[in-house]
């Protein structure tokens, strides 16, 4: 752990791990491992517990394109839900655009976020609550498959369409079956033509539950 000395004059406002993990929408242990890389700054109280200062929190946040703290609030799930969201979990830039681009033309109506990894995605996640979670199954930091599994044991994630997109041939996506088995996966070289009537479909389903007959 990277601890720092807290000056007596210094009245920023700091979080506990809890705190943060909660606004992150992660794991405790995920952010106390944060913490020993170095990525966020804390430091320890006499009773020996850590406290992460706002100020890196938001260094940590901005660096990876996402809005900081807003007075340690995160968004309602009202707030979150305002219009249909989709959250893209890819590393790639090329399929960032073609991403994009496939949305902007079929779904105009959407909301598209972008993380670059997956221990963003997982923040980003946290934060916005998306309606649907697009997820390469290699990414760096953290593999969608296992991205996935973490996110399943929020309750929250129950409510999420999940749509997998890969470059992994089957025979390659054997090691990841548990995390796909029951799940759409686009393979990559299909992208342009399997995304849209799947987005649509699951679209489709989240109108049902919001709307049952």
């Amino acid at each position: 752990m990277i601890a720092i000395a807290r000056p007596p004059e210094d009245l920023q406002e700091d979080f506990s791990t809890r705190e943060v993990a909660q606004r992150l929408g992660m794991a405790v242990r995920s952010v106390q491992l944060m913490v020993d890389r170095g990525e966020l700054q804390a430091w320890r109280t006499p009773g020996g517990h850590r406290r992460i200062l706002r100020s890196s929190l938001d260094a940590w946040l901005t660096g990876r394109g996402l809005a900081p703290t807003k007075g340690g609030e995160t968004p309602t799930p009202a707030e979150a839900q305002r219009k249909l969201r989709v959250l893209l979990i890819e590393d790639s830039v090329h399929y960032q655009n073609l991403v994009a681009l496939l949305i902007a033309q079929e779904f105009p109506e959407l909301e598209l976020h972008t993380a670059n990894d997956g221990i963003g995605g997982l923040v980003m996640y946290g934060q916005l609550q998306p309606d649907v979670l697009l997820v390469d199954i290699l990414l760096p930091g953290i593999d969608g498959a296992a991205l996935v599994t973490s996110l399943r044991s929020q309750p929250l994630f129950a409510h999420c369409e999940l749509i997998f997109i890969t470059a992994l041939d089957d025979q390659q996506r054997e090691p990841y079956a548990f995390a796909l088995a029951n799940l759409p996966v686009i393979h990559k070289p299909r992208l342009v033509a399997e995304l849209p009537p799947l987005l649509a479909a699951s679209l489709q389903r989240l109108g049902s539950a919001a709307n049952p007959a």
